[in-house]
Parts: structure tokens; sequence; C-alpha cells
């Protein structure tokens, strides 16, 4: 099998266990074209979690903010909180499978 498509796979892979720092690395100490495609595409589907784990975060503070008058306005803002949550762990899942899928592609 051809190191650089075990490497491209491995940045797709990283989601696993090194998170940003795979891609970053290899985009940077390679010198092959298509590993360095394949480690930013990795590196973008990467962020996709952080964004949305970010979202998560601003959306629950602000929640918080319009939960302090009345019921209904704290039962809005819970309801922002469930929704974010609900959202950001279907994004996240599906980032992982993607990630799945295109490291078994680039390995074939």
């Amino acid at each position: 099998m051809n190191s650089n498509k075990v490497l491209a796979s491995l940045c797709y892979f990283s989601i696993f266990f090194a998170g940003f720092i795979f891609p970053i690395v290899v985009y940077f100490v390679t010198d092959h074209p298509e590993v360095k495609r394949h480690a930013k595409k990795a590196l973008l589907s990467h962020l996709i979690p952080a964004l949305t784990i970010l979202l998560f975060i601003v959306s629950s503070i602000f929640a918080g903010w319009t939960g302090r008058g009345s019921d209904v306005s704290f039962w809005v803002g819970g309801g922002l909180v469930w929704i974010g949550f609900i959202a950001a762990g279907i994004v996240n899942l599906v980032v992982v499978i993607w990630n799945i899928i295109r490291g078994i592609q680039v390995l074939k």
C-alpha cells in the first residue's frame, strides 16, 4: 500500500486521536500535492465540530440571558439550548461518519 494514501487517510481518521494537529502537521511537512489536498479537507472537516460546539455555548449563554424573566422566556431559552444541543450532536455525528467514509475511500 502506498504510504501517501495511508498518510492522507490518517488525516481523516485523526478526528479520533489528534484532531487539528495531525492534518496541520501533515499539510506543512509533506510535499505530495494529493496528500496536502486531503490534509486541508480533513482539517476543514475537523473544524466543523469545534464551530458547532462554540455555537452551542453561545446559544446556551443567550438562553441564560433570556431565561431571567418570566416562565415563558425561561422555557423558550431552555428550548433553544436543547435545539442547539441536538443540532450540534447531529452535525458532529455526520462529520465523524463523513471522515470515516473519506478515510476508507482514500485507502482504496
